[in-house]
């Protein structure tokens, strides 16, 4: 991916120099370690907890904890989104390894998701060729716009996709190149494989762990994932401005950092070859060429569910 950014007629960007470039794009295996271990270890922390109070208290016990634990399980996400643009590490080997194992653990393939994800930055807010948008929420009632914020339909989506391509061998989804096809399949048959595997060991051993620790805190998780990433292109412009076709999001440094500074979305699409770790340096030299700016997740989610409510009431009143 470029950081050739388009700009609109009319509208002023502050480019970066080249030299500016060459900095903050360097990258680092240290700090992608540090992201990825401090990521993977909260995760271990946590499971650990979850297992302790469920096997002396009860599972209700640790539902609070499985809730915590959803949330860092699905932002993994975020390392998957990371090692797909290879700037998490310097390393291609370690972007490969953490990609991965990320893309296993949320059930979404990993050499898929970096083609998917390759036309969403080339097309970003196209309707006709964005992935994210061809396979995006188009709710026809309220109950289906709030299905869709749950993120459970995504996540039985791109399951159904996996096992599709694993079973059938056929991959036909346009973002997908013929020369990527074979690659998709085996990965997909690959990740299902290793699933059963591990329902056979559990089943074998009697064992609930994965159940509390991984299944059930990745379902909950998506709760706070999809409002997460609806705050990313939601009510933006559809231009070809990355300043106007996607949205920087200012919240906390917790969030920021599960979330690999993804917040800074507007800075990611305007420069993606650069690392996560120097996106708030980037902030500083382009904030104020941000046209949509978010203020909170809590806030920036009733604004695009408020979006999304008004599109559908505009086709409502279309079809009368």
């Amino acid at each position: 991916m470029t950081d050739a950014t388009v700009s609109e007629p009319g509208h002023r960007l502050k480019p970066l120099t080249p030299a500016m470039l060459r900095q903050l794009s360097a990258r680092s295996d240290l700090r992608g370690a540090v992201q990825s271990l401090g990521h993977y270890g909260a995760i271990a922390l946590l499971g650990a907890l979850i297992w302790k109070v469920s096997s002396t208290w009860g599972v209700l016990w640790a539902l609070p904890l499985m809730a915590v634990q959803g949330y860092v399980v699905a932002f993994l996400f975020m390392a998957v989104h990371e090692t797909a643009h290879k700037t998490a590490f310097k390393s291609r080997g370690l972007n490969l390894a953490v990609g991965h194992l990320s893309a296993f653990i949320i059930g979404l393939p990993y050499e898929y998701y970096c083609l998917f994800h390759w036309d969403h930055h080339r097309y970003t807010q196209d309707p006709d060729k964005d992935p994210e948008l061809i396979v995006g929420v188009k709710p026809a009632s309220d109950t289906q716009l709030a299905v869709a914020y749950s993120g459970l339909l995504q996540v039985a989506g791109r399951l159904r996709l996996m096992l599709g391509h694993a079973i059938t061998g056929n991959v036909t989804v346009p973002w997908i190149p013929e020369s990527k096809r074979a690659v998709v399949v085996g990965e997909a048959r690959a990740y299902a494989a290793l699933y059963v595997l591990l329902l056979a060991l559990s089943l074998w051993l009697s064992s609930a762990l994965l159940l509390w620790v991984w299944f059930v805190p990745l379902v909950i998780g998506q709760f706070f994932l999809r409002p997460y990433l609806y705050a990313e292109h939601t009510g933006c412009e559809r231009t070809r401005s990355a300043f106007e076709n996607t949205r920087t999001t200012y919240t906390g440094a917790v969030v920021k950092w599960f979330a690999w500074n993804m917040p800074y979305h507007v800075e990611h699409h305007a420069y993606p070859s650069i690392p996560f770790h120097a996106l708030p340096k980037l902030n500083a030299i382009v904030d104020g060429e941000i046209v949509h700016r978010g203020h909170g997740y809590i806030r920036t989610t009733r604004e695009t569910w408020a979006w999304f409510r008004r599109q559908l009431q505009a086709a409502q009143a279309n079809e009368r």
